[in-house]
């Protein structure tokens, strides 16, 4: 399943950081009620409008995707760099 808030069964999720209040949001309206819910939602003025349309591979022009994924791929590198220092610093000192 995909999507900002996951309901499978007794168990709901949510990723992202607006997705984070729409988690707790659903969650309130399943607790206290929708009326509470969206007393919540007004108290705190949260209207959600991303100012662009590249919130997933799906949607996010070619070249921005790109431009992500070889974000990615060097955070990826820097990583496992990281990750291999840290593994051999360990098996030395083991």
């Amino acid at each position: 399943m995909q999507g900002r808030v996951v309901r499978d069964g007794n168990l709901l999720t949510g990723g992202g950081v607006t997705a984070g209040i729409d988690f707790v949001l659903t969650l309130v309206a399943g607790i206290c009620g929708t009326d509470v819910a969206r007393a919540i939602q007004l108290q705190i003025e949260y209207t959600p409008t991303p100012p662009f349309d590249a919130s997933s591979p799906d949607t996010a022009p070619a070249n921005v995707l790109g431009l992500a994924r070889e974000c990615w791929a060097r955070k990826r590198a820097q990583r496992e760099a990281l990750i291999g220092r840290v593994a051999a610093r360990l098996a030395f000192a083991g």
